[in-house]
């Protein structure tokens, strides 16, 4: 054996993910707003991209053709050549669907169920920017306060304070650090902090809850020695624990319920109301309709800018003077414009595609409720429509849907399956939550235990053992019986 340098020639194989292929695949799981905001970047890189809204055209009529071909096929690079072609004229292409009553020719074409058509583009949708809440933060809103009550050094001392609340209005930070920092002994840090705790909204400065609730009392005029017995054994009041509660406030029944509705009264984070990011709503991706011939599926098009490849700069750019880099530069800009545009159109469709199977194989559902959903696996799904299972996990996810019964993401439709009781088909684990969610919403004087959920629940038909009611229960965040036993006797 040789063990002399030498050059040697090996043929192998591997697979290898084009930039091209990154991006496809990328596009498949973002949501619609994270499009959008993808889109923008890309504008901001291609000086041939332009996402600017246009107005709407008619789409003329053309001959029927074979189906597109799917992401999987786009990906690989398989798709028939039409399909492979990277520009795209939104004025002629037959995929040109602005609303369910537009209407395709099945969900390949016109990207729908039973002539429904799925729309790709359309009128600006409500500025979703202006309805955010402008409204002065929780440290704004304090400082303004203070300011015109302190000065000089206090002032300072009080700021201080108010930039260490978090966002639920408490004081985490110990007093004897706050002095050390700024220099001051501790009692001015402390005659400070009441000056803070005494702004609006009553309840911040706290530095726990219990002291949280007591500050409020006092604003109330009810902070008297009882109430103060009870305040200080909190934990004995989420344990329910009330004969003993009365015995240490010296108080009666009728009393006990009056001080525990005064407490429910207060509020245990009063930061809130000014502190944090305005909450986001959930936009959906997809609308599910009911109509005459069936079910519409449509994408939201208010999320969805329409992007074109500016073909009248790139032939300004290509005709002017321009070396050899910026010909290959311009190349790259345009053979990039294309196959965005190609991606986004596959995403489109393949979105479709998988919506519709999911409508198709959940109709119960959507006509009934979610009694009648049904056990779902993606593995179903893709085989359904021809397609990778990871395609149908990157279409669902970040997705949501919005159908008459309310708003709900993608993922939600593929749940697992419990048996029946009389060996019929398996149900949606689902359809089980809202069976148990239904019999404890019901329940009278008498508090259901696990054991006689499930034998209500075999009664219905649902072969189910305990340990699976009590985690499907905790998963909905309802108490065990015990639990319930004692939330009701608080609420009297």
């Amino acid at each position: 054996m040789s063990l002399a340098p030498r050059l040697d020639i090996r043929q192998s194989q591997s697979l290898v993910m084009t930039p091209q292929l990154q991006q496809a695949i990328k596009l498949l799981a973002l949501s619609n707003l994270e499009i959008e905001a993808f889109i923008a970047e890309e504008v901001e890189k291609n000086p041939l991209l332009d996402a600017t809204a246009i107005r709407d055209v008619a789409t003329p009529e053309r001959p029927e053709r074979e189906a597109p071909a799917g992401a999987d096929e786009l990906v690989a690079g398989t798709a028939p050549a039409e399909d492979r072609g990277l520009d795209l004229d939104y004025a002629t292409e037959s995929h040109q669907q602005d609303s369910v009553a537009d209407g395709g020719t099945g969900p390949d074409g016109g990207l729908s169920l039973n002539g429904a058509g799925g729309g790709l583009g359309g009128e600006d949708g409500p500025d979703w920017d202006s309805l955010a809440n402008d409204a002065p933060g929780l440290a704004e809103h304090l400082g303004a306060q203070v300011a015109m009550i302190l000065s000089g050094a206090d002032l300072t001392i009080a700021t201080h304070i108010i930039d260490l609340l978090d966002e639920a209005g408490y004081l985490t930070a110990p007093l004897a650090e706050i002095a050390e920092r700024l220099g001051v002994p501790l009692a001015r840090v402390e005659s400070i902090l009441s000056v803070v705790q005494g702004l609006e909204p009553t309840g911040v400065g706290a530095r726990d809850l219990a002291e949280c609730l007591a500050l409020q009392a006092r604003e109330a005029d009810r902070y008297d020695p009882c109430m103060a017995r009870l305040i200080a054994n909190l934990d004995l009041l989420a344990r329910g624990d009330l004969v003993r509660l009365k015995r240490i406030c010296g108080v009666d029944d009728e009393d006990m319920a009056d001080m525990i509705r005064e407490l429910r009264g207060y509020d245990p984070k009063p930061g809130c109301r000014y502190g944090g990011e305005p909450a986001q709503a959930v936009v959906p991706d997809l609308f599910v309709t009911r109509t005459k011939a069936g079910w519409g599926i449509e994408l939201n098009t208010a999320t969805l800018p329409r992007v074109l490849v500016n073909r009248r700069y790139y032939q300004e750019l290509r005709h002017g003077p321009q070396d050899k880099g910026s010909k290959a530069w311009l190349a790259d800009c345009l053979a990039s414009a294309n196959w965005l545009m190609k991606a986004l159109d596959q995403r489109q469709r393949t979105i479709i595609r998988v919506a519709t199977e999911i409508v198709k194989q959940q109709e119960a559902f959507f006509l009934n409720g979610v009694a009648h959903l049904k056990p779902l696996t993606l593995a179903r799904v893709a085989e359904a429509i021809g397609m990778h299972e990871s395609t149908v996990s990157r279409v669902t996810s970040n997705k949501y849907l919005s159908c008459a019964r309310g708003l709900f993401e993608l993922k939600y439709f593929f749940t697992s399956g419990i048996a029946t009781a009389d060996g019929g088909d398996a149900v949606s684990a689902e359809a089980v939550k809202s069976a148990i969610r239904t019999l404890i919403a019901g329940e009278g004087a008498k508090i259901l235990s696990d054991d006689t959920l499930v034998e209500l629940l075999q009664a219905k038909g649902f072969d189910i053992a305990r340990r699976t009611v009590a985690k499907y229960r905790e998963s909905m965040g309802i108490g065990s019986s015990v639990q319930r036993r004692r939330a009701r006797a608080l609420n009297g």
